[in-house]
């Protein structure tokens, strides 16, 4: 048996850790739609749910961004495709001096900043505003106008490139000769040049589209009070996730697949190689004909639908819930049960003797004297004692009060 050398395993290796590294996040993203974990997460696995779908479909703020993202792109497509079709024509047409400056120009907007396009936009809208005094209710500062023209002036240099790429391989003679025969500019262009530049057209289209819909830096400037869905989903990230957004990327990959099975399938049915293949085998051209697939697809999807509206796993969420109560409740009582019981002593209560000390131990003494109490005692405050009263003394005593007794505060003694 012969041994490979470490060096004819490293393109395996690279090759490996590419696809790993492109397509590791969609498969994380996928599984994490499905588990009922409040928070996007492969491990620890709780419970197989689709419930984040229908959180998805019951979230209106994001069905409305989704709503307004098909909107612009759609103004973007109509607005971004004439003027990136356009552009090529005339860069096919004009001078190699010119077409180097126009192309500078054109291309300019793609190396521009979003952020940049964006405040740009709302500035000078604005300012065409104030110079027709627009009220705030007008076109010049509706979001979705905005966002539209804010994304046509990169958008349009997308489609001019693609347009490019695509008229380089156009025979100019094909359109002399339908105007020498005559044909008008006009006729020539729609019936000569434009069924060339189909595909160009569909390509350029979904490129404009898909680049409206994911587009952020220039949106988040020109949309002003209104939300799309890129808008949307950033919030939703900014203030908290949670497996919806696993959903959103679920059903973004499946439209995604579906639509280039459905284009792979044309494509090969459509080929030479592969009609010589099927002519002979009625089953095989049926099965493998774009409409059929695109009907088993979608039957999948349907199915794949249906099954989400009906699965339940409210049993199993209780019983995931009951079970972390429980290990709670287990780890209470055993950080309980390590924890040092501390032996404290129980308080004894003094006996008190009639003037609220200790009995057992000796008045204090008074500050002015004497051991008499101090002028806050009780029979100092309330002027009167249980003792019998001691005979008035005209000499000042030591130890009998001082100036704060009773006799004296009340202005009252014998002299």
């Amino acid at each position: 048996m012969k041994i490979k050398s470490p060096t004819s395993m490293v393109p395996g290796i690279y090759l490996t850790l590419f696809f790993a590294y492109l397509f590791g996040p969609l498969i994380i993203m996928v599984i994490t739609a499905f588990n009922s974990s409040n928070f996007p997460r492969v491990s620890p696995w709780e419970c197989f749910t689709t419930d984040w779908f229908g959180k998805l479909v019951a979230d209106d703020k994001l069905i409305e961004g989704l709503g307004n993202s098909l909107l612009i792109g759609f103004g973007v497509v109509v607005v971004a495709i004439p003027i990136g079709l356009a552009a090529a024509i005339m860069l096919s047409q004009v001078g190699p001096k010119l077409r180097a400056s126009l192309y500078t120009i054109f291309i300019a907007p793609i190396l521009v900043p979003g952020v940049v396009i964006g405040l740009s936009t709302l500035i000078f809208w604005d300012r065409v505003g104030t110079f027709f005094n627009a009220p705030y209710e007008s076109f010049f500062y509706n979001g979705t106008f905005l966002t539209i023209f804010g994304q046509v002036t990169f958008i349009a240099a997308y489609s001019m490139l693609v347009f490019l790429s695509r008229i380089q391989r156009f025979d100019t003679t094909l359109t002399e000769a339908a105007l020498d025969m005559g044909a008008t500019p006009t006729q020539a262009f729609v019936k000569v040049l434009l069924p060339f530049m189909a595909p160009a057209i569909g390509s350029a289209t979904v490129l404009a589209f898909l680049a409206s819909l994911e587009n952020y830096n220039t949106t988040v400037f020109t949309i002003v009070s209104s939300s799309t869905f890129t808008t949307v989903l950033s919030s939703k990230v900014r203030y908290g996730l949670d497996p919806s957004i696993s959903a959103v990327a679920v059903i973004i990959i499946s439209i995604t697949l579906i639509s280039a099975i459905i284009y792979e399938c044309r494509n090969r049915y459509h080929s030479k190689g592969w009609g010589l293949v099927i002519a002979e085998r009625p089953i095989l051209k049926f099965a493998t004909h774009p409409g059929s697939v695109a009907a088993i697809l979608g039957l999948l999807a349907l199915g794949a639908v249906l099954f989400i509206q009906n699965h339940d796993s409210n049993a199993c969420t209780a019983q995931v819930l009951e079970d972390k109560r429980a290990l709670q409740q287990k780890l209470m009582e055993h950080q309980q049960l390590d924890t040092p019981k501390q032996s404290t002593p129980a308080p004894t209560t003094p006996t008190l003797g009639p003037l609220g000390n200790d009995a057992a131990s000796p008045a204090p003494a008074s500050p002015f004297g004497g051991n008499a109490g101090s002028i806050f005692s009780p029979e100092n405050l309330s002027g009167s004692s249980n003792t019998a009263p001691a005979e008035p003394s005209t000499a000042p005593s030591s130890g009998g009060g001082g100036i704060f007794a009773p006799e004296n505060l009340t202005g009252s003694g014998s002299n």
